[in-house]
């Protein structure tokens, strides 16, 4: 449709057959920073058609099914089918997707409630999409993983199902108040699925769960109140956004909130406390869920709200960003190592993982950020299978105790395979080339040294102390003499393989091919790099001499050298 002339807006016949963006009568938008460029997608149909909306209603639809299917049906293999039908749905996106274009794509506009600025604007770009089909993914992987015999399977089910709803909405919402909605939505789902399915100490870890997301969500909300206050936008959604009018102070201080909130999220240290609970006493599909997508949303909320929205003000911060990383990957790393019990020892691992990726997102290089996204993809992965596996081996011998368990790669009375596949999982957690946690930490490493060669070289350091603690899970579970009165262990069936056996080919395949990794974030990262480096930097030095941030570590600035590049 031609797009009409921008003094002519006014004058518009109401019989326009498409609604163009609020206040964006011209086929532009602003990016949040204020940047006019040419959106290719405007203008925006009215659910039209259902690209993005139909992977957050199928799932709902998949609840409500639920309740009328008979009670003697056996829901396994239905919902197997289902959330499997649903990770099919989302490689249709990846196949039409342009690689070539950082702007939102399939791109759906359903005004709500536009007095308060809420409307329903979706859109994926190359920062969401990897995590999108990450979610439905591991969903699929999650019920693999359900146990036929499991309690309340109808409920069991439902609150899967809508957990991942609630997810994906969070990824694909582009608007602020929307976002926030998705966001609290899983919120219900996973302390129910830990109170009523987890361990014995599960009341303890879903209130504890319950109160600090609850505390996340809080401060989230309080900063895109006071970005939709101070910038003066009529509007939450997020091309509305533009923070460059705003002063370094309220953006410091809005940012901050930004941080803490989606920090508990991730977690970083020392917002963890609850991770390490939850996810020992969740169950080993629930856990899946928690720290291979629910952890990532932290991150990328990160990325998408705090340093694209406020780039100048990250650039500020990023030192003491990159520092905070590095001590998570660290302190993770030697708690780890403390460790008896095996779950509690990958659930800490998770916690120094999760701080590569806030080191790359503070270095805020072209490579870094592809790392960063690397990184949540791998991380996922290779958390999923640990905690797969962990689970069949507490199911098998009925313990997680490094002292009670070991020669299970005994290939007679032993969980050979099972064993088999602790082993690749520990080398692909520890970065061993040709698996998939290689290809991304290399991408971390590589693009955060020029930025922060401190903590980058912490994060290497780190990066053995993670084969020390895998090779002690390893030789104290698979190596050793079976115990001959205890070692009688049940036989893992080609049903429970199945789902270790599909991570481990996804990890094997990505560790071989990065590109399938990146592929379709480059024009992306590239896009956000640009928006950061069209800054001045010295006005982020002279702020921060005022306000006595040690930017260069308290060092005088050579000629030409920005505070963006070191601390």
């Amino acid at each position: 449709l031609p797009t009409p002339n921008p003094s002519q807006e006014g004058n518009r016949t109401p019989q326009t057959p498409t609604r163009l963006a609020p206040g964006r009568g011209t086929g532009r938008h602003y990016s949040p920073l204020g940047q006019l460029r040419r959106d290719t997608l405007s203008p925006i149909p009215i659910l039209k058609p259902m690209t993005l909306s139909l992977l957050i209603l199928l799932p709902c639809l998949g609840v409500i099914a639920l309740a009328f299917l008979p009670r003697s049906l056996n829901l396994r293999p239905w919902t197997q089918a289902f959330s499997f039908g649903l990770f099919l749905y989302s490689l249709t996106l990846v196949s039409r997707f342009n690689i070539f274009t950082p702007d939102f794509q399939f791109q759906e506009l359903l005004p709500w409630l536009e007095p308060i600025g809420l409307s329903y604007r979706l859109g994926v770009d190359g920062l969401s999409l990897p995590l999108v089909v990450l979610t439905t993914f591991i969903t699929w992987i999650a019920f693999l993983c359900t146990p036929e015999t499991i309690d309340r399977p109808r409920l069991y089910y439902g609150l899967m199902l809508f957990a991942s709803a609630g997810l994906i909405g969070a990824l694909v919402a582009q608007n602020l108040l929307l976002f926030f909605l998705f966001y609290e939505v899983e919120l219900l789902p996973f302390f129910l699925l830990i109170s009523i399915w987890g361990g014995d100490r599960r009341q303890y870890a879903a209130y504890k769960f319950l109160m600090y997301t609850a505390i996340s969500g809080i401060l989230i909300l309080l900063a895109f109140f006071g970005l939709n206050w101070f910038t003066g936008a009529t509007s939450f959604d997020y091309s509305a956004i533009d923070t460059s009018s705003l002063s370094w102070r309220t953006k410091l201080i809005l940012l901050t909130f930004l941080l803490v909130g989606f920090g508990i999220k991730i977690p970083l240290v020392p917002l963890h406390t609850w991770q390490p609970d939850a996810y020992v006493e969740a169950s080993p599909a629930v856990a899946m869920m928690l720290g291979g997508v629910l952890a990532k949303l932290g991150a990328y909320g990160l990325i998408r709200f705090g340093f694209q929205l406020f780039p100048d003000t990250w650039a500020l911060v990023s030192p003491g960003l990159a520092i905070v990383g590095s001590l998570s990957v660290l302190y993770g790393s030697l708690t780890a190592i403390a460790q008896k019990d095996i779950k509690r020892m990958v659930a800490y691992s998770s916690i120094g993982h999760m701080g590569y990726i806030l080191v790359a997102a503070a270095a805020g290089t072209e490579l870094s950020l592809l790392g960063a996204i690397a990184q949540m993809i791998a991380h996922g992965l290779i958390l999923a299978l640990l905690f797969y596996l962990v689970g069949i081996v507490e199911a098998k011998t009925g313990t997680r105790d490094l002292d009670h368990l070991n020669g299970l790669m005994n290939s007679v009375r032993g969980l050979p395979l099972i064993s088999g596949l602790l082993v690749l999982a520990g080398m692909a957690s520890a970065g061993i080339p040709g698996l998939v946690g290689f290809a991304a930490e290399i991408l971390v490493f590589q693009g955060s040294f020029s930025r922060f060669p401190i903590p980058t070289i912490v994060c290497i350091l780190s990066s053995g102390l993670t084969a020390v603690y895998f090779v002690i899970l390893i030789n104290r579970t698979c190596f050793g003499r079976l115990n001959n009165q205890l070692a009688y262990y049940g036989v893992v069936s080609g049903q429970e393989q199945l789902p270790a056996l599909i991570l481990t080919i996804a990890i094997l395949f990505l560790g071989l091919q990065p590109q399938w990794l990146i592929h379709w974030t480059e024009s992306t990262t590239t896009s956000m790099i640009a928006q950061v480096e069209s800054f001045n930097p010295p006005e982020i030095e002279q702020f921060a001499f005022r306000s006595g941030f040690p930017i260069n570590g308290g060092l005088p600035l050579e000629a030409g050298q920005s505070s963006t590049l070191s601390w």
